[in-house]
C-alpha cells in the first residue's frame, strides 16, 4: 500500500480540474454490454474502479479501445461467460451490477456472494435479486454465490423499500431488454442515475420519468451502441471545494457544475464558506470565520453521503457545536477515530439528532456532535475507505507538522492524478513508497 507524508499549515490555492465521475463510468461500462455494438464515452476518468470494472466486464468477453486520454471504446460482440470469479467480485462492488448483460445475453448470471468496495457498512443485493425475481428470474444462493436464470425477463410492478441508486441502476439495465412494462417506485434520482437513463436513451430504450421517483421503462428488443459524454464528479468537486475552504485557501474547481452541487452550495454558504460560480467551473475561497450548523445526509436531492466526511472535517473548524445525522450508511463515521487522534472534538451517538431515520432503534453510531474551532495536529493515520481518504489528506494539509498516511491506494480509486494534482495546489507532499 502506497504512503505518503504531508507537511500541514499551507493553504491550499489554484486551478484544478475534475473529470468524468466514478460513479457514472463504472456503470457505464456496465451498461455498453447490453449491445453487441460498440460505445464510445468521452470525460473517462482515470482511477482505479473503472480499471477494476473494465477488469470485470473484460473477463466475460467487452473489448476495451483507448481513443484519446480521457476517450474509451467499449465493445462486446459477445459475452463469452456467465460466471464473475471470487476474485473479480472481490475488487469492488460492481459484480452485482452485471445482472442485465449477462441474463439478457447470455440467460443466466453467476455472481460471487461476497462484495469488495469501502467498508461503510453493510450493502445487502436483497433489492436487487427482489427486483429481477420479480420479473420472472429464478434465483438461488449456494457455494458463495448467487446462481440468477431467466429466459427472458418481463415487465413488472416494482417499488424499492428504500431509493437505492445501485438497485435503481441494475434494474434499470434489466427492464431496458424485458418483456413489456416495469414500474419502478421509490426509485433513487441522483444525477449519475440520471447519467445513466441518458445513456440508455441513446442506445434506444424508452425510459419515462415520473414527478414521484418512478421510472416508466417500455422494454425493447434490442439496443444500439451510443457516444456519450460523462458527467463531471460532484463528489470530487464538491471535497475540493472543502479542502480549498477548510486550508483557508481559494481554488478554482474546472467542470463543476452548479446543477449537481446546489444542495452541497447551499450548505457551505450556511457554514459561511465562499463560492464563486463561473462558466467554466466553481470558485472556492475562504474569508472569514465559519459557523457551526446542523445537517441530515439524505438521498438525492439532500445532501449526499459522500460529501458528509469532507464536511464533518470543515466543521471542526467552525465556531460552536454543529451535528450531523447520517441517515443513509449506518456505519459512516468510523473515520471519527483518526480526526480525533489528530485533535478534533467529536463525539458520536446511536440515537437520531435530527428527524426519525430507518436506524433510529439501532446500535449503530449514525450521529456526531463536533466541536470548534480545533487545531489539527499532524499524525500517522491508515486509510478505510476512498471517501474518509480523501477527508485525512485534507485533514494533514491542514494540521501543523508532517503526517503520514497509509494507504493511498484506497483513493486512487476515485480521484485522477491525485498526487500531482494537490501538488499543483501547493500541498506539501512526498510519496514514501
Amino acid at each position: 500500500m502506497t504512503t505518503w507524508t504531508i507537511e500541514g499549515g499551507a493553504p491550499l490555492r489554484g486551478e484544478i480540474a475534475v473529470s468524468g465521475a466514478k460513479n457514472s463510468i463504472t456503470k457505464l461500462l456496465v451498461a455498453s454490454m447490453l449491445s453487441e455494438q460498440p460505445s464510445h464515452f468521452r470525460n473517462v476518468p482515470d482511477i482505479g474502479d473503472r480499471l477494476i470494472t473494465q477488469e470485470i466486464c473484460g473477463a466475460v468477453g467487452a473489448g476495451f479501445k483507448n481513443t484519446s486520454a480521457h476517450g474509451l471504446e467499449v465493445h462486446t460482440p459477445e459475452v463469452t461467460a456467465d460466471e464473475i470469479s471470487p476474485e473479480l467480485g472481490g475488487r469492488n462492488r460492481l459484480a452485482i451490477m452485471m445482472l442485465g448483460p449477462l441474463l439478457h445475453r447470455r440467460g443466466r448470471a453467476v455472481i460471487p456472494a461476497a462484495a469488495g468496495g469501502d467498508q461503510i457498512g453493510p450493502r445487502p443485493v436483497n433489492f436487487h435479486l427482489e427486483g429481477v425475481k420479480s420479473m420472472g428470474a429464478q434465483v438461488e444462493i449456494r457455494d458463495g454465490a448467487y446462481y440468477i436464470e431467466a429466459e427472458k425477463l418481463r415487465g413488472a410492478e416494482i417499488e424499492l423499500p428504500y431509493p437505492s441508486v445501485t438497485t435503481t441502476e441494475n434494474l434499470l439495465m434489466c427492464a431496458v431488454l424485458a418483456k413489456g412494462r416495469t414500474t419502478l417506485r421509490n426509485a433513487a434520482i441522483e444525477p449519475e442515475v440520471m447519467d445513466l437513463v441518458i445513456y440508455l436513451q441513446k442506445m434506444g430504450a424508452i425510459i419515462d420519468y415520473k414527478v414521484d421517483r418512478t421510472f416508466v421503462i417500455e422494454g425493447v428488443s434490442k439496443l444500439d451502441g451510443a457516444n456519450h459524454r460523462l458527467m463531471p464528479d460532484r463528489i470530487v468537486a464538491a471535497s475540493l471545494g472543502v479542502a480549498a475552504v477548510a486550508s483557508r485557501g481559494d481554488v478554482f474547481v474546472k467542470n463543476a457544475r452548479q446543477q449537481d452541487l446546489l444542495t452541497f452550495l447551499n450548505t457551505l454558504r450556511r457554514v459561511g464558506g465562499l463560492f464563486e460560480v463561473q462558466e467554466e467551473g466553481i470558485r472556492f475561497f475562504h474569508n472569514g470565520a465559519l459557523k457551526a450548523i446542523h445537517l441530515d445526509t439524505s438521498v438525492h436531492p439532500g445532501f449526499m453521503t459522500d460529501w458528509q466526511s469532507p464536511f464533518v472535517l470543515l466543521l471542526t473548524q467552525a465556531e460552536g457545536m454543529s451535528v450531523v445525522h447520517e441517515t443513509v450508511f449506518e456505519d459512516r463515521f468510523g473515520y471519527i477515530s483518526a480526526l480525533q487522534q489528530m485533535g478534533a472534538e467529536i463525539a458520536l451517538y446511536d440515537t437520531c439528532l435530527g428527524h426519525h431515520c430507518r436506524f433510529h432503534s439501532s446500535h449503530y453510531q449514525h450521529s456526531a456532535v463536533i466541536k470548534g474551532p480545533s487545531q489539527l495536529k499532524a499524525a500517522e493515520i491508515n486509510v478505510p475507505d476512498l471517501r474518509a481518504g480523501f477527508t485525512y489528506l485534507i485533514a494533514a494539509i491542514m494540521a501543523e507538522g508532517k503526517s503520514t498516511i497509509h494507504g493511498i491506494d484506497h483513493i486512487t480509486r476515485g480521484y485522477e492524478n491525485l498526487e500531482d494534482s494537490l501538488r499543483s495546489l501547493g500541498a506539501r507532499i512526498e510519496a514514501v513508497q
